[in-house]
């Protein structure tokens, strides 16, 4: 430490303090009074129902591609109350570039879940959002790391340009936070001043590298304050806390008061991908510790507690979620394949001369190659 007493040439010049919100303890009980739409029935219900259903989904897609109809998939067991804030805290005619992992958020803006699937499955129409939905302007899944990051300060750019009072949220995962892409872009919206937030979904591991290994940060949040925006810590596994924080943090950006960045703690239950075994770096202990903080048995035990929940509830949305979940998989299992040459077909807005005997010597192979 630098001598900074009375006469000393050295003076302090900078200081920063992380704060985290959380309203639920791991148990259900309540760490602080929530706020108003966590005590209205019909809003705290509709939380816990996209938590559950996107569980479920995500239990069915797991299931697929473990039986070879579907590819590698990242499933988002542990982490869906993150998702489901993400869903309630956006406005329709805000814009959301998700990373990979945020099922919920995509569901609640009217993403289909077939969608998804056929995303994981290779099929470009999995990208395809309907019209007249707010996912319609929203980005699709990303899986190369913080690439999507600088795509969003274009977006937030072309909202401040045109004085439009709309937000982006881009998310990614604590890995994409050591990418100079992310550093880039965490510096622009600051000294561009846009209407944007980050949030860095921190569950503990970048596929198999713990965040000890990956950076020497205390928190992930503090690097924000290293681009001169505001950075906080949320617990992500509960889903008041974590609306809470990100409408709090919408609103400053819609209200031109600047960019920020939320850290929402969490975990991951699942391994990194379908393609991953995390049985091979990772503690059971730890695994079976976290599950006493899984977001989805926190905010049932707060919807009894409060009388917003019965057991035949429970089972309702459990049969109409494994339903829904189903009747997604086989229309995603029915779904004819795209022709092979549709995959010049979203590359550029006019194909150039170089590539069009490409696409028509592929489509005269057809389908089998033309064997």
């Amino acid at each position: 430490m630098p001598d900074t007493s009375p006469g000393s040439a050295t003076t302090k010049v900078a200081s920063y303090d992380i704060y985290l919100t959380r309203f639920l303890n791991p148990d259900g009980t309540l760490a602080a009074e929530p706020p108003a739409f966590a005590t209205d029935r019909e809003q705290a219900r509709a939380l816990y129902e996209l938590m559950v259903r996107t569980r479920l989904f995500d239990k069915k897609a797991v299931a697929l591609q473990r039986t070879g109809q579907l590819g590698t998939y990242a499933a988002v067991l542990g982490q869906e109350a993150i998702g489901v804030a993400i869903g309630h805290a956006l406005k329709a005619e805000d814009v959301f570039i998700p990373a990979y992992r945020e099922y919920a958020a995509q569901f609640a803006r009217g993403v289909p879940m077939v969608r998804i699937l056929q995303y994981w499955g290779g099929d470009e129409r999995g990208m395809d959002y309907p019209a007249g939905t707010p996912s319609h302007h929203d980005f699709p899944l990303s899986v190369p790391i913080a690439t999507h990051i600088p795509h969003a300060i274009g977006v937030a750019y072309a909202m401040k340009l045109r004085g439009e009072k709309r937000v982006v949220l881009a998310s990614c995962g604590d890995g994409a936070t050591s990418k100079g892409d992310w550093y880039e872009a965490v510096s622009a919206a600051k000294v561009w001043n846009l209407p944007i937030v980050f949030l860095v979904n921190n569950n503990g591991w970048a596929i198999s590298m713990p965040s000890h290994r990956q950076t020497g940060a205390q928190t992930f949040a503090q690097k924000g304050l290293a681009g001169g925006i505001s950075g906080e810590q949320v617990d992500g596994n509960d889903v008041i806390a974590t609306r809470f924080v990100l409408e709090r943090a919408i609103e400053r950006a819609r209200n031109g008061e600047g960019p920020s960045l939320v850290e929402a703690l969490t975990y991951r239950l699942h391994d990194h991908t379908t393609a991953d075994d995390a049985r091979r770096y990772r503690p059971e202990q730890e695994v079976t510790d976290a599950w006493d903080r899984c977001p989805v048995k926190r905010y049932k035990a707060y919807l009894e507690a409060r009388g917003f929940w019965t057991a035949a509830d429970e089972d309702a949305l459990i049969a109409d979620g494994t339903a829904i979940a189903e009747s997604t998989a086989q229309e995603f299992l029915k779904t004819a394949p795209q022709a092979p040459e549709a995959i010049f077909e979203h590359l550029y807005e006019r194909l150039p001369k170089s590539l069009e005997w490409q696409r028509d010597e592929v489509a005269a192979r057809g389908p089998v190659g033309g064997h």
